[in-house]
């Protein structure tokens, strides 16, 4: 497998590293969770009933079920997906990011991780809209549907996706050899589409949704296409209006071909350097390994080899 040829030697995404999107992912919910229990915990601590916190702060985050709240309130699309009430309902949907999206993040790199979050949270948020509203069953009763939050969708989404990427990828090896990813995956799918015979179809719906997302921009993603492409350069964008210091500009062709260094300018080397090795790990790090030339893939094989 292509994947197997550079993994002994890439070098992992670091948790401190700068801009690492797990982690990001990882303290925007933390945060969110710490902020609205700290208002939960002022609710009490002043003596107000707990419904009053429900109606003012947490019903303003969650997504309503019925449409004609949810327009009022169209931010809830996303608040919704980072937003947790309940530690066991963080606890389930970080522990689940973290085993998927580490490997998404390791394989695919470090700028996919927050687009398919994204995609699948907001596309299982439709779909609970849609189905509580337009399935009969479901909408003989939408008054009563409790309003949707946590990021079960956009998690499902990165499970999904991470599956299409690597199935056979094995985790907990000390179980019989491991047990591959795909076995995982149809749990977590299966557990989602039990809830479709209940009142939490909606629910189930939204999930199964967003896993289709995931699917879907795995497959595009090998054929060239990055859904998420936009939202990195957005995301660059912000970085650079904010932070002008660190402006992200192209080097004028001076500058490539003439730079300071150390070495000796016109220095032979070997075919095989450390240095470039390090510029393709990078690259895979940043872009994924499914974007290097045949020449890079050709180098990482030798490299392996002679183990540089």
């Amino acid at each position: 497998m292509a994947i197997q040829t550079y993994k002994s030697n890439s070098r992992k995404i670091l948790l401190g590293q700068d801009n690492n999107s797990l982690v990001f992912l990882f303290a925007v919910n933390m945060l969110m969770f710490v902020i609205v229990n700290f208002l939960k915990v002022v609710y009490y601590l002043s003596e107000i009933p707990d419904e009053f916190f429900y109606s003012q702060v947490l019903n303003w985050l969650s997504l309503p079920a019925q449409t004609d709240i949810f327009l009022t309130r169209p931010w809830t699309l996303i608040s919704a997906i980072i937003t947790h009430h309940s530690i066991w309902q963080l606890i389930s949907s970080m522990l689940w990011l973290w085993c998927f999206g580490f490997i998404l993040q390791d394989l695919a790199g470090n700028n996919k991780l927050i687009p398919i979050y994204i995609y699948g949270g907001l596309v299982g948020s439709i779909s609970f809209l849609l189905m509580n509203n337009l399935v009969p069953v479901l909408a003989n009763n939408v008054q009563t549907v409790a309003p949707l939050l946590g990021a079960g969708s956009a998690v499902m989404a990165i499970a999904v996706a991470t599956t299409t990427l690597a199935p056979n990828y094995r985790v907990f090896p000390l179980i019989n050899g491991g047990i591959p990813l795909w076995v995982i995956t149809l749990i977590f799918v299966a557990i989602d589409f039990a809830t479709m015979a209940s009142s939490n179809a909606g629910i189930g719906a939204g999930h199964l949704m967003a896993g289709m997302i995931g699917y879907f921009y795995i497959r595009q993603m090998r054929r060239g296409s990055d859904w998420g492409a936009w939202m990195n350069k957005f995301a660059q964008w912000l970085d650079d209006l904010f932070n002008p210091e660190k402006k992200h500009r192209q080097k004028s062709s001076s500058e490539k071909h003439f730079y300071k260094a150390e070495n000796k300018p016109f220095e032979k080397k070997a075919n095989l350097t450390q240095q470039r090795l390090d510029e393709i790990l990078d690259k895979i790090n940043q872009q994924g390994y499914q974007f290097l030339t045949d020449e890079e893939k050709a180098f990482l094989k030798r490299a392996s080899k002679e183990d540089i």
